[in-house]
């Protein structure tokens, strides 16, 4: 059988394997380090950037959370708690049956994956462009519901209230579904543009 033993010899093929290696290397040794003057200067994050989280509200001030806790089960880093409660005829804070009573991301766990995102299921929760989480406190990094909550735009509401948009959830749903389609045709539409463009997510808006 023949011998697939590498060569080790000095001078051999296997010595010359060793120095491509350090190719890499040599080749960025001699390159301009580009140093960035944080925090005087920012440099502009991906579009599609995973930064912090926020849960969203529908344009009646109404939470979009339901408190399903899809988004703790996906999470594996175990970063999220949610407590959901019942919405009553008198306190409605969500279009469902229920709300999400409490919530906390732990940003000491959280490696910013997105897969709670992904869990969602009435695009509650999505993420922003904010990167700057660090802190000195362990305390400070563990986000509450009403530092994650977008806050009310002119024109919403304050919950609890009955809701303005349509007689039941289904409603709610199917105008978030046409929400979604417009915002995919804008993003269309913007990435008809320079190669690498697209939508801004902006930190504060309804989604």
């Amino acid at each position: 059988m023949p011998d697939n033993t590498p060569d080790s010899a000095p001078g051999g093929p296997g010595f010359l394997d060793s120095v491509k290696g350090f190719g890499v290397t040599f080749r960025t040794m001699f390159h301009k380090v580009d140093t960035v003057e944080y925090p005087e200067q920012r440099k502009p994050t991906a579009p599609r950037f995973h930064g912090r989280h926020q849960l969203n509200r529908w344009p009646d001030g109404l939470e979009k959370c339901i408190g399903c806790e899809l988004c703790a089960w996906a999470c594996p880093a175990d970063a999220i708690y949610v407590e959901g409660a019942d919405n009553t005829p008198d306190e409605r804070f969500s279009p469902g049956e229920r709300y999400g009573r409490t919530y906390q991301i732990n940003y000491l766990r959280c490696i910013l994956c997105g897969l709670c995102v992904e869990a969602c299921p009435t695009r509650a929760l999505t993420m922003t462009n904010e990167y700057e989480l660090a802190d000195d406190s362990r305390e400070s990094l563990i986000w509450t519901k009403e530092q994650l909550v977008v806050p009310l735009q002119p024109d919403m509401e304050a919950p609890p209230h009955p809701m303005r948009l349509g007689e039941t959830e289904e409603d709610y749903y199917q105008l978030g579904a046409m929400l979604a389609a417009a915002n995919q045709s804008d993003a269309g539409a913007a990435g008809a543009g320079p190669a690498g463009a697209g939508p801004d997510r902006k930190p504060g808006a309804s989604q």
